[in-house]
C-alpha cells in the first residue's frame, strides 16, 4: 500500500485553547517553590501564551534567587510530580473547552494532516492534562514543541516542525504549519517562522485583539466542528491575511 506524506503540520496549544485549568498553575508552582527552594510564593507570573521555562525563571528571579539550571530543571521535575500526583483529580479540576475532543477526532481523519501541540507546558504535564478528557489520542506528542525548551516560544515552533519532518520524512513549509491558540504569544510564534496563526478566543483574549496580533483566522471558539475546521485547514497556504468573515461584525 502506498503512503502519501503529509501535507498539513497543525500545532495546538493546550490551556484556554483545549482545556480549561484555572487556577492550577499557582498552586503547583507554589508547592515546587516550596518543595524545591523552601520559599514561600509571594509572586506569580503571567502564565498564559508563556513557556514553562520563562515562567520558571522569572519567579526565581522574583523571588530573590539567581536561577541556575539545576534550579530551573529541579522546579520541572517537581511540577511533573505534582501534576502527577494530581493525575486522578484532574478531571474535576479542569475541563475540555466545547469542541476541542470533536475537532481533534475531525482532523484525525484528514490523512494529509499530522497534528500534534506547541504548548508552554512540560511534556509530562501536557499529557497528564490532555488524557483525562482522552484528547491525547489523536496527537502525535512525539513530535510536540514544549515549554522546556526555551523562553522563546517560536523555538517551540520550529522544534516541532523539526521534529516532524524527520519523523514523517518530508517538509513541512512554513505557509504548512498552523498553530492555533489562545493568545498574542501563540500568533506572534507562527509569524516569527513564517508560519499561520489561528486565533481562539476561549482565553483571555477577545478577537479583536488576536485579530491585530496578526491572526490569519479568529473564531470565537471550537463547538462548531465542521466551521473550525474548515477555517484551520483552509488557511494553509494561504496569503498573509486575516479572514474577516471569521470576525463577527463589531468584533
Amino acid at each position: 500500500m502506498t503512503h502519501t506524506a503529509p501535507t498539513t503540520l497543525l500545532l495546538w496549544d493546550i490551556d484556554l485553547t483545549l482545556v480549561d485549568y484555572s487556577g492550577t498553575g499557582r498552586a503547583w508552582y507554589g508547592r515546587a517553590l516550596s518543595r524545591v527552594l523552601g520559599i514561600e510564593l509571594a509572586h506569580l507570573p503571567v502564565f498564559p501564551g508563556r513557556t514553562e521555562r520563562s515562567i520558571a525563571v522569572e519567579m526565581l528571579e522574583a523571588h530573590g534567587v539567581e536561577w541556575t539550571e539545576d534550579h530551573v530543571e529541579r522546579i520541572f521535575a517537581e511540577l511533573v510530580a505534582v501534576a502527577t500526583a494530581a493525575r486522578p483529580d484532574l478531571p474535576t479540576l479542569g475541563r475540555a473547552l466545547p469542541g476541542a475532543a470533536e475537532i481533534l477526532a475531525a482532523v484525525a481523519t484528514r490523512p494529509a494532516v499530522v497534528q500534534s501541540l506547541v504548548t508552554g507546558n512540560l511534556p509530562e504535564v501536557a499529557d497528564c492534562k490532555l488524557a483525562p478528557f482522552g484528547l491525547d489520542r489523536h496527537l502525535d506528542l512525539e513530535i510536540g514543541g514544549y515549554g522546556s525548551l526555551s523562553i522563546d516560544r517560536h523555538e517551540l515552533v520550529a522544534a516541532a516542525t523539526q521534529a516532524a519532518e524527520r519523523k514523517y520524512r518530508t517538509r513541512f513549509p512554513p505557509e504548512s504549519v498552523v498553530v492555533v491558540g489562545d493568545t498574542p504569544h501563540d500568533i506572534a510564534a507562527a509569524r516569527h517562522l513564517g508560519a499561520v496563526g489561528v486565533g481562539v478566543a476561549t482565553g483571555r483574549h477577545s478577537m479583536a485583539e488576536l485579530a491585530a496580533s496578526g491572526a490569519r483566522v479568529v473564531l470565537p471558539d471550537l463547538s462548531d466542528t465542521a466551521a473550525a475546521l474548515d477555517a484551520i485547514l483552509g488557511c494553509a497556504g494561504s496569503s498573509d491575511k486575516v479572514k474577516q468573515d471569521q470576525l463577527p461584525s463589531g468584533a
